[in-house]
């Protein structure tokens, strides 16, 4: 039998790329001879993640549509005709045998030329709350996988699958006491606090973890993994005293994170379908900080989940400064309380959902060639 061909869309965010090379990776896993292919943005992350992940992408000149008034909404009526035409070209060149889209701008397009073109497509939504290129995919798509209990009623019932966020099995690889040595942290025993703003960085989260610093760094004896986002790194890098704050590591976008999660102790996080996923994949404790300005206000559902099973500490946006050095302190001197939120974490995990999809996908792929 000839090989499966995949294309996977998806992009904007780690929230979408990475769960879509979850998918990838557990393709090549199921023993199938499949040939995978992607499509994305050259000016996103997906750019540089996915050839990083080992896999070919391909570009598609779109983006997202601003909802305010703005210039760049006068280029996007352009955009979105001459992405059709790249999709179209695309399609018919590298003929997928499924096409999977995973949210973010590029994966609109390709999925709806997919469709036109019967070629079966698949969803996977990372949200409770979807976005609007899954919802309006939705109608077409052949299967639709989601991760929170909460979207379904945004799809049809009779094709949407519950099965957990994917996530990459490499984030399990980290050894603790390699990756401390990595960070250059000389004390072993001291608790680590690893800081996550997603990949972008997160205003809020460095905002109350700078004010609280030097309470985090010397009156807990913490060691600091901080990931604060491209946008924030030369101002705190600036604000930060190497030689005052010796066990904080300031970067601005972790590649490594099997590393970094191997070394936290605690982690203070967005609550990003994505982070909330590997967060209960690896089993650590969490600081929960929901932007309150995402659609549908889905990660704050995500992190009331996880809090109401006793995995994370859920506190609001506009609390973060004021409540965060109490909430840490409460956490890391408390080694049950520690212990129990990460059993939580650990039971909520769907470890398998990469598996699951890639398996219908290849059943699919089957289905399809028989017609």
């Amino acid at each position: 039998m000839s090989k499966y061909k995949v294309l996977l869309a998806a992009g904007g965010t780690g929230g979408h790329v990475y769960p879509a090379i979850a998918i990838a990776d557990a393709l090549l896993d199921t023993g199938k001879d499949v040939e995978i292919n992607f499509a994305g943005t050259r000016d996103r992350m997906e750019w540089s993640a996915v050839p990083k992940a080992g896999y070919d992408i391909h570009p598609i000149w779109i983006s997202g549509f601003h909802r305010r008034l703005t210039i760049k909404n006068l280029l996007f009526p352009i955009k979105l005709m001459v992405s059709m035409v790249e999709c179209y070209s695309l399609l018919k060149r590298l003929k997928p045998d499924v096409v999977v889209s995973c949210g973010g701008f590029a994966s609109g397009p390709i999925g709806w030329v997919a469709a036109k073109l019967n070629i079966p497509l698949v969803l996977q939504e990372q949200n409770s709350f979807p976005g609007v290129t899954t919802r309006k995919l939705g109608p077409v798509a052949e299967r639709i996988f989601i991760a929170f209990e909460d979207a379904k009623k945004y799809f049809p019932k009779e094709k949407t699958e519950l099965c957990g966020n994917p996530t990459r099995k490499k984030i399990l690889s980290g050894d603790r006491k390699q990756a401390l040595g990595d960070f250059h942290f000389t004390n072993k025993k001291d608790k680590t606090l690893l800081i996550l703003g997603g990949s972008g960085g997160a205003k809020t989260v460095n905002e109350a973890v700078y004010s609280n610093l030097e309470k985090l760094h010397n009156d807990l004896d913490l060691q600091i993994i901080w990931q604060c986002g491209d946008v924030y790194y030369d101002d705190l890098r600036g604000k930060i005293n190497e030689k005052q704050y010796e066990n904080v590591r300031l970067h601005p976008f972790l590649y490594e994170m099997p590393h970094a999660y191997a070394a936290a102790d605690l982690v203070i996080s967005r609550a990003g379908a994505l982070s909330c996923a590997e967060l209960m994949l690896t089993g650590k404790p969490s600081i929960l900080i929901p932007s309150p300005t995402v659609a549908g206000d889905h990660q704050t559902k995500n992190a009331k989940s996880m809090s109401q099973n006793g995995a994370s500490v859920l506190l609001k946006d506009k609390d973060a400064v004021e409540l965060l050095y109490d909430a840490v302190k409460e956490v890391v001197t408390n080694e049950e309380k520690l212990k129990s939120m990460s059993e939580a974490a650990l039971k909520l995990a769907k470890p398998d959902a990469a598996n699951v999809i890639a398996r219908q996908i290849i059943k699919i792929a089957d289905h399809n060639r028989e017609e």
